[in-house]
């Protein structure tokens, strides 16, 4: 028996990677270790990784990206057409994550996310959750000056299909949720303070959304976050009101907002409600996954609560704010500090539940 609670909780994607896997990775960089040897590796790591979370009482699991080489470039590993030294994402802490730049179209996807989904599947019969990457993160590939032969219009148009595919090939692979990763959202606004940017973001990620219909663009979710590498952020700084209102127009029916590493969440929860329609659910990140400290599940509880002043229960869920290194070369988050946080959240939003009277049901 399957104990699920009335207030969902769920995870955003990325699990810290296991030691022995962050060495495999290195080693199959530098040719010492074949594709054989790192598959086996990463197929272990994803196993163990549905384990943990099934006993830390999840009810909706992630591979944790085990064998993703990050949560925003899996589409384009190994593709041909790409050079270096693309867009770049400046953190707080000084440290810089770039992308590639597109060189020749058309425009494909070398691997999609469904591949991943497939391969949880073997082992576990819970709900899968698979997060995917948003087009507008991925529109940031196409340089500053045209590439000879294809236009920004027909790069635009080809990802739009591709997202499409990718989004659509998760959903009929028996995924609980798709998630569009859109940690760029809130970037946007440091990038293009007059909001055309995001403009941009939203309506290339609609034009895709806008394809599914109502039923299944209630399994379709969008995450925000102001990023989330070796303990640093990308954009925490960029106030959510700017972002918040433009967030909800997206034509999903669940959003997956960061909220706890916020310094004021009742203005932000206060925005949120605003925005409120009816059909769409809020998850509300009640963990931070780059505070070192472990959130009691009071603590959890607590925010939940906070959150149910603002946001009707019945369209109120839980998550992490972020990802938990979403980068293979990330180790600023052991897996242990992880899981920890993951098991506080679940038991926090239960103890929420329970103090708001709203009933565990038994499936």
């Amino acid at each position: 028996m399957v104990r699920r609670m009335s207030i969902p909780t769920e995870p955003i994607g990325s699990i810290p990677r296991p030691r022995e896997l962050r060495q495999a990775l290195s080693e199959h960089a530098q040719g010492t270790l074949d594709d054989k040897e790192l598959t086996a590796l990463q197929q272990r790591a994803t196993a163990d990784t549905l384990d943990r979370l099934a006993a830390a009482g999840c009810p909706v699991l992630v591979d944790g990206e085990q064998a993703k080489p990050s949560f925003a470039t899996y589409p384009i590993a190994g593709l041909a057409g790409l050079a270096p030294h693309g867009a770049a994402i400046p953190f707080a802490d000084g440290h810089v994550r770039q992308l590639p730049h597109l060189t020749e179209g058309p425009f494909r996807y070398r691997i999609r996310a469904e591949s991943y989904l497939r391969d949880a599947r073997q082992h576990t019969d819970r709900p899968l959750k698979q997060a995917v990457i948003a087009p507008s993160a991925l529109s940031l590939l196409y340089p500053p000056e045209p590439i000879a032969g294809y236009s920004r219009e027909a790069f635009l148009s080809d990802l739009a299909d591709e997202a499409e595919a990718d989004i659509r090939g998760c959903l009929e692979a028996g995924a609980h949720v798709v998630q569009l990763d859109f940690t760029e959202g809130r970037l946007s606004l440091k990038l293009d303070p007059s909001g055309a940017l995001l403009d941009d973001f939203i309506d290339l990620n609609n034009e895709v959304l806008g394809r599914f219909d109502a039923t299944e663009r209630a399994r379709l979710g969008v995450h925000t976050c102001p990023g989330g590498d070796h303990d640093s952020t990308h954009s925490l700084d960029v106030d959510y009101a700017g972002l918040l209102p433009k967030l909800f127009q997206l034509k999903a029916g669940n959003f997956y907002v960061q909220l706890a590493s916020e310094a004021d969440p009742e203005r932000v929860l206060a925005i949120i409600a605003e925005q409120l329609r009816p059909g769409i659910r809020v998850f509300v990140g009640v963990t931070d996954p780059i505070d070192p400290r472990v959130e009691t599940a009071e603590e959890v509880r607590d925010r939940v609560l906070r959150a149910a002043r603002h946001i009707p229960v019945d369209q109120l869920g839980t998550c992490d704010d972020c990802g938990f290194s979403p980068f293979a070369d990330d180790t600023s988050t052991s897996r242990d500090l992880a899981f920890a946080k993951i098991e506080a959240r679940v038991r926090g939003t239960a103890l929420a539940a329970a103090e708001l009277g709203v009933p565990v049901d038994a499936r």
